[in-house]
């Protein structure tokens, strides 16, 4: 199939491909087929899917020329930034919001409150991505390949630490520390503002998701203790009010024995596997 030139679509077009596109893709297509299918490069879907984990909704619109990052956005530069910080600073009940951790509705709740903007769970979402304090596409990633183990049984310990456990929430947990990818030279592609760790701090966030894609999570700045980590996990379960199957995906090293700890401390609560 001939490749059309994308470009000489109008607007209104363009948006409705771009969106067709990435849709496709985010569903498991390949790109090499959803390429196939509308007639445009792999190297343009490949474009269109980073744009859009990179700056959610905004990467559908096309941009007129001279555009300043942020400006047609619904939160001005100020109020992304006391959002964020807000967020960094504590949980959502800290700030008489009626939610344990945050999550979508949470920061909805938080915005409307604050700058009497009522934004939908979806544009949350992609504000959330794009402050790089959520990493939904590598979590859903995570969840894709359904691969687990089960963290080792210390000598000793019951059988039941490692046993999955029936009916409970299974959440696919990470420990993130936004901004900080391991080739320098893309931090200017990944930070919503240049300089967001010199501003913001050292940023650490514990993230859980669903499978159904509710994500929950809290941030704070330096690395997470033990004490942080417990009190994440009962405000999960008092979140969910339902025994918690763990999936982890990602965890620093150095802090692996608070996922050993987790089961023997809530024995037939928590059950704890690795993504492989």
């Amino acid at each position: 199939m001939t490749t059309r030139d994308a470009r000489s679509l109008s607007p209104d077009a363009l948006e409705a491909l771009r969106r067709r596109a990435v849709a496709a893709v985010e569903a498991g297509v390949s790109r090499s087929e959803v390429a196939r299918l509308f007639g445009v490069s792999r190297k343009t879907v490949g474009a269109w899917v980073l744009a859009y984990r990179r700056e959610g909704e905004d990467a559908f619109r096309p941009k007129t020329r001279g555009r300043r990052p942020g400006e047609q956005l619904a939160l001005s530069p100020a109020q992304q930034a006391w959002t964020i910080k807000t967020i960094i600073s504590g949980t959502p009940d800290q700030y008489g919001l009626r939610h344990r951790l945050w999550s979508r509705p949470a920061v909805v709740e938080l915005v409307n409150r604050e700058f009497r903007i009522l934004l939908s769970p979806a544009t949350v979402g992609h504000y959330l991505v794009r402050w790089g304090l959520i990493d939904e596409p590598y979590l859903q990633e995570m969840m894709r390949s359904r691969v687990t183990a089960t963290v080792p049984r210390p000598r000793g310990a019951p059988a039941t630490a490692e046993e999955w456990i029936p009916e409970a929430e299974v959440l696919w947990v990470a420990w993130t520390r936004p901004h900080a990818p391991a080739d320098r030279r893309a931090v200017s592609r990944q930070n919503l503002m240049s300089g967001f760790r010199n501003y913001f701090g050292d940023v650490n966030v514990l993230i859980a998701m669903s499978n159904r894609g509710v994500v929950h999570f809290r941030a704070g700045l330096g690395p997470f203790d033990t004490p942080h980590a417990e009190d994440f996990l009962h405000r999960l379960m008092r979140q969910l009010g339902r025994p918690l199957n763990v999936v982890v995906c990602r965890w620093p090293l150095q802090h692996y024995e608070m996922l050993q700890a987790w089961p023997r401390r809530h024995s037939g609560r928590i059950s704890v596997r690795f993504s492989l």
